[in-house]
C-alpha cells in the first residue's frame, strides 16, 4: 500500500485566523490529509467544518473524537454533517481517551473501555440519520494501542490511528490487525540539532501524556519502565519524538512506513514552543 504523509495538530494556542493559515499551507505543500486533537479545547468537528470551508482538497479527520464525550448518535451526527459539506473529506477517529480525562477531569465513568467501544459501535451502526447522506461511507479509525482494540479496528472499522508510539509498535500493529486495515501513525517531529533543546521542549511536550495509563501500558510493552517514562529519559524522548536534521527525521518516518503504515502524520513540534507554535521551515521540509 502507498504510504501517505498526514499532518497532526492540536492547536489550541492558535487563534482561529491562524489555524485557517496553517490548514491552508498544510494543503498547500501536499499533505493528504490533517487530524485534529481534541482535549479540552476546540470541537473537532466544528473544526473540521470550518476548515473544511476554507480548503478544497485536503482530507480532515479528528484524531481523536472522545467516545465518552458524546452519544454515539451526536457521534455519527458530527461526522456525517462534516463529511457531507466537505464532500466526503471526513475521517472519523474515534478513541477511549484516559480515565484522567474522562473520569477525574469529566466526571464520566471510565470502564471497560474495549466493551464501551465495542457497544458504542453496535450503537453508531443503528443511530438515526436523516439528513442529506455524505457522498460516500465516512471511514472509521480506532484510537488503539493494545493488541485487543487494534484487532477490534481491523475486525469493526477501516483501521487504526495509533499516538505516542514508535516503528516497532508500528509493525505490531500491522501484524495484529492484518494487511489490509488502514494504519495512520502519529509521529512527532522537531527540526533541530541542539540535542538538549529537542529534549527539553520534547520533554515537556510528553509529561501531558505521562500519566495515561494506556501510554504507559504501551511503552512497557516497548521495553521503557517507570524511570524512563516518569523520568522523561533521552531514551525515552528520543523513541517518542524525532529530531534531528531533515534527513534524520525522514530516516524514523522510512521506518514507519517499512514498518507497515499507510499514513505517517507528522506532528512538527517548534524547537522552543513545542506544540503552542508552528514551525513553517519544518513543516515544509517534510513535505511530501
Amino acid at each position: 500500500m502507498a504510504v501517505e504523509r498526514g499532518c497532526w495538530t492540536a492547536p489550541e494556542a492558535l487563534s482561529a485566523a491562524d489555524v485557517v493559515e496553517f490548514a491552508r499551507r498544510v494543503e498547500e505543500l501536499g499533505y493528504s490529509q490533517l487530524w485534529i486533537g481534541e482535549t479540552f479545547g476546540r470541537d473537532p468537528f466544528a473544526l473540521a467544518a470550518h476548515l473544511g470551508a476554507v480548503t478544497s482538497t485536503l482530507g480532515l479527520a479528528s484524531g481523536i473524537a472522545n467516545v465518552y464525550n458524546r452519544h454515539a448518535g451526536v457521534m455519527k451526527q458530527g461526522a456525517y454533517t462534516v463529511a457531507e459539506q466537505t464532500g466526503g473529506r471526513f475521517t472519523l477517529g474515534l478513541g477511549v481517551s484516559s480515565p484522567v480525562i474522562v473520569s477525574k477531569i469529566r466526571g464520566i465513568p471510565y470502564d471497560r473501555p474495549l466493551s464501551f467501544m465495542r457497544s458504542y459501535l453496535d450503537a453508531m451502526d443503528v443511530a438515526r440519520y436523516t439528513s442529506v447522506q455524505p457522498p460516500e461511507p465516512v471511514p472509521v479509525v480506532l484510537a488503539a494501542l493494545g493488541p485487543r482494540m487494534l484487532e477490534l479496528a481491523a475486525e469493526r472499522t477501516d483501521g487504526a490511528h495509533p499516538y505516542n508510539t514508535t516503528p516497532e509498535h508500528t509493525a505490531f500493529a500491522r501484524s495484529v490487525m492484518g494487511p489490509d486495515a488502514q494504519l495512520c501513525v502519529e509521529q512527532k517531529a522537531m527540526l533541530t540539532t541542539d540535542a538538549s533543546q529537542a529534549r527539553a521542549t520534547g520533554g515537556n511536550v510528553m509529561k501531558f501524556y505521562t500519566r495515561a495509563p494506556g501510554y504507559r501500558d504501551c511503552w512497557k510493552r516497548l521495553g521503557f519502565d517507570d524511570d524512563d517514562i516518569d523520568g522523561l529519559s533521552d531514551r525515552f524522548v528520543d523513541a517518542m519524538v524525532a529530531w534531528g536534521d531533515v534527513d534524520a527525521i525522514e530516516r524514523r518516518l522510512a521506518e514507519h512506513a517499512d514498518a507497515g503504515a499507510t499514513q505517517v502524520c507528522i506532528q512538527v513540534l517548534h524547537p522552543s514552543a513545542g506544540a503552542a507554535a508552528v514551525d513553517y521551515d519544518a513543516l515544509s521540509a517534510l513535505a511530501p
